[in-house]
């Protein structure tokens, strides 16, 4: 075979491009003994590759497998279900508080105290509000002072 034939075949080897026809031209030149001294070094690989090739493993595979139960699988998956979902519904009605008392929450049947409490909520508010409000005081003296030392 041609050296630039086989040059050309082994750099399209080393790209992924070759047919089957031409890897086996290669294993072939590789294979005689007048392979051209530069490639030498790939002589070894194809080598490799045609003794690999005549290997026969004589090792025995069993072919029994290990079959799980998965009747018991699931068994057990429905009853960690049930489990938690016993759980929710327990802890659930323990942590809510009646019904009956948030829907009177807030509510009077007397007109005259839902006035007077009313009254107490507005004005607790205003106290809040009137802090505020002095807070805000303050402030402005303090922006005043600020002014008067540092004129802008």
């Amino acid at each position: 075979m041609e050296l630039n034939k086989i040059e050309k075949i082994l750099e399209k080897y080393f790209q992924g491009e070759t047919t089957i026809a031409e890897e086996n031209d290669l294993k072939e030149y590789f294979s005689s003994s007048d392979v051209a001294q530069h490639l030498e070094q790939y002589k070894s690989m194809f080598g490799y590759f045609s003794q690999v090739k005549e290997q026969r493993s004589m090792q025995e595979i069993p072919l029994q497998t290990k079959k799980r139960n998965v009747a018991w699988l699931s068994i057990a998956a429905s009853a960690v279900v049930l489990l938690g979902i016993g759980t929710f519904f327990y802890l659930s009605k323990k942590s809510t508080t009646p019904v009956v008392a948030q829907s009177e929450l807030g509510t009077y049947d007397n007109p005259e105290k839902a006035f007077a409490e009313t009254q107490k909520a507005l004005a607790l508010l205003s106290n809040h509000v009137n802090v505020g409000i002095e807070s805000v005081q303050y402030i402005k003296e303090y922006e005043q002072s600020k002014n008067k030392v540092f004129k802008q």
